[in-house]
């Protein structure tokens, strides 16, 4: 049973940063594609960024990049997402998700394991 397990949310002031975690557990996650969603208020879940588990490739949404770092720990069996110069804009709650299906990385509906999500809140 693959389990995903958020933390690193919070309250943070515009311009701050923060470091998600998400760690994962329950099968080998070679060949997994592992990726960051969010989901503000009222809004549609939308894709962050995603990984390749194995090769450490890298996928970004365009508007994001530069402010935005995924990276993962083998080791540790870990996926991060470095945030910078945060907006309030950012205001969401973080989902990571794990596929194994080749599919374009930003599809929502390919993912069939998440986790339960964690907050971030971006004050002005």
């Amino acid at each position: 049973q693959v389990q995903l397990v958020e933390s690193g949310g919070g309250l943070v002031q515009a311009g701050g940063s923060l470091r998600l975690s998400c760690a994962a557990s329950g099968r080998p996650f070679s060949g997994y594609i592992m990726g960051w969603f969010r989901q503000a208020p009222g809004k549609e879940r939308e894709p962050v960024a995603a990984i390749n588990w194995s090769g450490g490739s890298t996928e970004y949404t365009d508007s994001l990049k530069g402010r935005f770092t995924i990276s993962r720990d083998i080791t540790k069996n870990t996926m991060y997402l470095q945030v910078d110069s945060l907006e309030p804009e950012d205001t969401a709650v973080y989902y990571c998700a794990a596929k194994s299906v080749r599919s374009s990385w930003y599809l929502v509906a390919a993912y069939p394991y998440w986790g339960q999500g964690t907050q971030v809140t971006v004050s002005s």
